[in-house]
């Protein structure tokens, strides 16, 4: 148990039977009337984002939620196995967990996997990660610093826009909370 006092972003709250992950949240002091906190909450099985606001002080409570790194091993049917990098214990997550993480994911690639009472809720990837572009337009000469750009196929088969200069066979780093590319790795 917790009050709304201790709410951050991340924390995963049991309400209703369901676990709400907290996306934001605002302590309100108005003018009349007691303080409040507003917030914006995701489910974290269905991804379902609401608004909900609590009274001051309120006690809610928290889920049990254990984050820990885990490698990609490989793709089984429709289920995606990781290892726990401490325990080597093979974890098995189904597509609908892995999401929109799958567009960055690679094989031997460490990832969070957060369970809830042995099953896994979701799969957090690091901020960036580096990977290679298979297939791009080709880019012109002179295209070196205009802000245009270009559609490019990464490795894992998702695709970003690049600039115009950036070729095929070329490691970027890309944001993996938006998709965005970041910058060109020189190895």
């Amino acid at each position: 148990m917790a009050t709304t006092n201790d709410l951050k972003n991340g924390l995963v709250l049991n309400i209703d039977g369901g676990l709400w992950a907290v996306v934001e949240f605002q302590h309100v002091k108005p003018g009349k009337g007691g303080a409040f906190v507003r917030t914006k909450l995701k489910n974290v099985l269905t991804g379902k984002v609401v608004d909900r606001t609590f009274n001051a002080g309120v006690k809610v409570e928290t889920a049990n939620v254990d984050k820990r790194e885990m490698q990609y091993l490989y793709k089984d049917g429709d289920d995606w196995v990781f290892m726990d990098t401490q325990s080597y214990e093979q974890t098995h997550v189904s597509n609908e967990v892995v999401g929109e993480s799958a567009k960055y994911l690679l094989e031997n690639q460490n990832a969070i996997v957060a369970t809830h009472d042995g099953v896994p809720l979701y799969v957090e990837l690091p901020a960036s990660v580096e990977l290679m572009i298979t297939y791009t337009e080709p880019g012109l000469q002179g295209d070196r610093s205009t802000g245009g750009t270009k559609p490019a196929t990464l490795e894992t088969g998702a695709e970003i826009a690049v600039p115009l200069f950036i070729e095929s066979d070329t490691k970027v780093r890309v944001d993996t909370r938006d998709g965005s590319y970041l910058g060109r790795v020189n190895d």
